[in-house]
């Protein structure tokens, strides 16, 4: 089974200077998932994915189970296959709404989304949903060594009314959150229009407290000055200054 599109090894004792007690935990967590799912193969999942769920739940090995055990049924049904395919979502990469290009200087690899390009009048969620499964695969599978985050700049240029869909964005951030938990790192919104805050206090009480500080409002005027804070000129796109030619997933 491949967990959250990535084979990392089994091993990964130690691999991020995590102490002994949390490494204990991850033990621990195991033996509980093996017991409620004797069926579960987690032979085949690594210590760091089991890590990420524990962190999720405060380290709380009862709830980082039940999530974990939740995951597994997720994604028999929603990737049966063990991936999502280009004509599984071909309509949603026909918009070119997200660019999957560059690291910033933490090793993170870098998702560029333009909000303007999603049209909730084009949308039907089944595809939708699969189109989060399959960009959120892709980014894993991108992450090096020791990386286990990745960063997101969300471009809400030209981003208006017929761009508004509260149940998608819920949606996705109801599979990041609970089958890819700890893997982003942070979201820069740019160029926010006024009118996306009223979208933004409905989608708000959805978003767990620890993503929820991951959400950083850029100001115009340190645009620049932020992004190469995170990201070096050579890995940051074009648009915004660098030198990196930005391509659709």
């Amino acid at each position: 089974m491949a967990c959250e599109g990535e084979r990392s090894p089994q091993k990964g004792f130690g691999e991020s200077g995590s102490d002994e007690a949390e490494w204990e935990k991850v033990a621990q967590m195991r033996a509980c998932v093996e017991a409620q799912d004797p069926a579960a193969k987690l032979q085949e999942v690594d210590n760091l994915t089991l890590r990420r769920f524990l962190r999720a739940r405060d380290l709380d090995i009862e709830k980082a189970s039940a999530m974990f055990l939740k995951y597994l049924n997720w994604r028999k049904g929603a990737v049966p296959n063990g991936f999502i395919s280009e004509a599984e979502v071909k309509n949603e990469l026909a918009q070119e709404k997200l660019c999957l290009q560059g690291f910033d200087k933490m090793g993170r690899p870098i998702f560029v989304l333009f909000g303007a390009r999603h049209y909730y009048c084009k949308r039907e969620m089944e595809e939708f949903k699969r189109f989060v499964v399959y960009c959120l695969d892709k980014v894993c599978s991108r992450m090096p060594r020791g990386q286990e985050k990745f960063i997101c700049i969300a471009d809400l240029k030209g981003w208006g009314y017929s761009n508004s869909d509260i149940r998608a964005y819920i949606a996705a951030l109801d599979i990041m959150q609970n089958y890819y938990p700890e893997r982003l790192g942070k979201v820069l919104l740019i160029h926010v229009p006024y009118i996306f805050m009223k979208a933004w206090k409905i989608i708000y009480p959805f978003i767990d407290k620890n993503t929820k500080k991951k959400f950083v409002f850029v100001e115009d005027k340190h645009l620049q000055a932020t992004l190469l804070e995170n990201i070096d000129e050579s890995q940051l796109p074009e648009l915004y200054g660098g030198k990196l030619p930005l391509i659709p997933i």
